[in-house]
């Protein structure tokens, strides 16, 4: 039970952490040999496999979406320290920069072994995400539109 709340609050502040732009406080609790795949056919959509990458991918949904907050609805856990599944169910928010208002529910599903998350499986309505991403680039923000980072 006290493992199972451990990982809960360490969910939640790593989604603070990312709409703050804590990155390396992030990538802090990522192993080296990671999986992120995020669906979509878009600047942020792919997967990939290494910190490097995923930095990149980091530093790019920051500037593509500089305010984006997260609302953390629903964390489960379960396993053990040496396989743990997290199911985080959050909603996604921000005003883009034509003043149109950003809202995509979303989950992670994400894998920990020994305090360290390796894979990450991530879904939320990937049209809104497409969409948003437009709206950003059709007003100056070209990265939003970019090839997607991969590795």
């Amino acid at each position: 039970m006290i493992y199972k709340r451990i990982i809960t609050k360490k969910v939640r502040d790593t989604f603070i952490d990312v709409q703050n732009h804590n990155y390396n406080k992030v990538l802090g609790g990522i192993s080296s040999n990671v999986i992120h795949h995020f669906a979509g056919d878009h600047a942020l959509g792919g997967t990939r496999h290494d910190k490097d990458a995923l930095r990149k991918w980091f530093e790019r949904l920051g500037r593509v979406l500089p305010k984006l907050t997260f609302q953390v609805n629903d964390v489960v856990v379960k396993g053990f320290p040496w396989n743990t599944l997290v199911i985080a169910r959050w909603v996604a928010t921000t005003k883009l920069i034509n003043g149109q208002k950003y809202v995509n529910p979303g989950v992670h599903f994400i894998s920990i072994r020994w305090g360290k998350a390796y894979k990450f499986d991530v879904y939320e309505d990937t049209q809104v995400v497409a969409n948003g991403l437009a709206q950003q680039a059709k007003y100056g923000i070209k990265e939003a539109v970019a090839e997607k980072i991969v590795s």
